[in-house]
């Protein structure tokens, strides 16, 4: 053991310091995961909508869905509640993610497979 007025000084004496600085740690780790989040989700909704609109409006009357019109207004509508008052993991915005997931899983497959798969989407 060292003698003097340090003897008592190690690595212990950083523990405080590390135990404060956690949470702010911790924050800025759960902004960037918020944003990256919310910059997928804003993603997936707006390819969701572009599709919608570069669609023929006769092909999801043809697959038995909603209306073309119909999914522009709840994709449309989803991206802006999701803007505008939540955010990544707010009600507005899990629910236009689950609109445009139901949309790009199940309406776009089934107009592709109505045009014998040709496309670029």
């Amino acid at each position: 053991m060292i003698a003097g007025p340090r003897a008592g000084w190690g690595p212990r004496h950083r523990l405080p310091v590390m135990g404060t600085a956690a949470p702010m740690f911790h924050h800025v780790v759960a902004t960037y995961i918020n944003l990256v989040i919310f910059i997928m989700s804003l993603i997936v909704q707006a390819v969701a909508l572009i599709h919608c609109l570069t669609q023929r409006g006769d092909g999801f009357q043809a697959i038995g869905t909603l209306p073309k019109g119909a999914w522009a207004a709840i994709l449309a509508v989803c991206i802006v509640l999701t803007l505008l008052l939540s955010g990544p993991t707010g009600i507005f915005s899990l629910i236009g993610i689950a609109a445009a997931l139901i949309y790009l899983l199940d309406v776009r497959q089934g107009l592709r497979d109505l045009s014998d798969g040709k496309g670029f989407w």
